[in-house]
Parts: structure tokens; C-alpha cells; sequence
């Protein structure tokens, strides 16, 4: 029974959708503006760089908070289906009729209580590239490339490493069409000094 509500938790509290709640905060459906994903760079794009790192924080917490629970409550491998349980809620959450963001951040806190240091390592990985290409979908894609050689190179147990490459291969699919963009050079940048209106065009890019 315990497992049972250690994999609930985790998928209920990856389903909390803080980009969607911070619009509403604003008066906003977050859905309807800028690249309309229930993400925090959306959120950065269209409600300021406060908010959207706010959010960012509050994704990777969530996923960090389910997998720890288990680490608590139970033993392996319940840690990494709870892992998977926080992403699939973020990316499918119940409160938003299952239509959620691409779960790199919650995925992020998620592999930070799992593997720590190579977690560690590939975050900063993510925000030299983001800082120096202004692409958070570059950034979010390489940082996955490289995380499985990481977590090899530490010497992570095999269930975990097989776990963080499934992981991987999923959240590079699901940019498939920021790849496409970045190859024909249409996506675009994040802008760090000012915030985008919300009426902005509402071409999906990034998360």
C-alpha cells in the first residue's frame, strides 16, 4: 500500500501546475499566450523573469520532493518510479485535462535526488548554454545528450542509469520541433533583460 501511495503522491504532486497557477495570479491563461506551454520559460517570456524563475524553482522542487519521499518511505526501484510518476504528472497533469509543459525542469529536481552530482554538473551544463545562446530548448536538449554519460561515468546503478537514458531519449523527442526550428533558425532566443507582452505571436517555441 505504501508504494502504491508513494507513486500517487509523486504523480499528484508533479500535476501541480505552478506555470498555469502564476498566470492566474496575472489574470492569465497561460494556455493562450506566447508559446501556449504550461512551462516556466513561457512563463519567463510572458510574466517576467521574477515569476518564470519563481516557477522554475517551484518544477524542479516538485520533482526533487516526490523522489525524496520515496528515498523515505520505500526502497528501490520505487525511488525511480516515483521520478517517473513527478514527470508524467507534470507532463500530463489531471487539472489540465492531461495537457501539460515538456517536465525538463521537474525532471531536473527529480535526477538531483536521484543521482545528485552528475545532476549538479549537467544544470550547469544547461545554464552556460542557455546563458551563451540565449536557447533554453538547446540548452535542455544538450544537457540531456550528455546526462546518461555522466551518470555512467559515476558508476550509477544499472536500473538508474537505464531509467536516466529512457528519460533522456523522451525529452529529446519531445523537442523534436525546437530541433527543427533551430536547424532552420526560427526559434527563438530568450530575452533576459525585458519581458515579452503577452500579446506576443504565439508561435510554440522552447519550453
Amino acid at each position: 500500500m505504501t508504494h502504491v501511495v508513494v507513486v500517487v503522491v509523486a504523480y499528484l504532486l508533479g500535476s501541480i501546475p505552478f506555470a498555469y497557477l502564476a498566470g492566474r495570479m496575472r489574470g492569465i491563461d497561460i494556455r493562450t499566450v506566447g508559446s501556449k506551454n504550461v512551462g516556466a520559460t513561457n512563463v519567463f517570456r510572458t510574466l517576467g523573469k521574477g515569476i518564470g524563475v519563481a516557477v522554475m524553482v517551484l518544477d524542479i522542487t516538485k520533482g526533487l520532493v516526490a523522489v525524496l519521499t520515496a528515498h523515505a518511505m520505500t526502497g528501490s526501484p520505487w525511488p525511480l518510479i516515483a521520478a517517473a510518476a513527478a514527470i508524467l504528472g507534470h507532463v500530463f497533469p489531471v487539472w489540465l485535462r492531461f495537457k501539460g509543459g515538456k517536465g525538463v525542469a521537474v525532471a531536473g529536481g527529480a535526477m538531483i535526488g536521484l543521482v545528485p552530482l552528475p545532476a549538479l554538473i549537467v544544470a550547469v551544463i544547461w545554464l552556460l548554454i542557455v546563458a551563451i545562446t540565449r536557447y533554453v530548448s538547446l540548452g535542455s536538449i544538450l544537457a540531456a545528450f550528455v546526462f546518461p554519460f555522466l551518470v555512467l561515468a559515476f558508476g550509477a546503478p544499472w536500473p538508474t542509469l537505464v531509467f536516466v537514458c529512457l528519460a533522456s531519449v523522451v525529452l529529446i523527442v519531445r523537442h523534436r520541433a525546437n530541433i527543427r526550428r533551430l536547424m532552420h533558425g526560427d526559434e527563438l532566443r530568450l530575452e533576459f533583460g525585458k519581458k515579452r507582452p503577452t500579446t506576443a505571436p504565439t508561435r510554440p517555441t522552447d519550453e
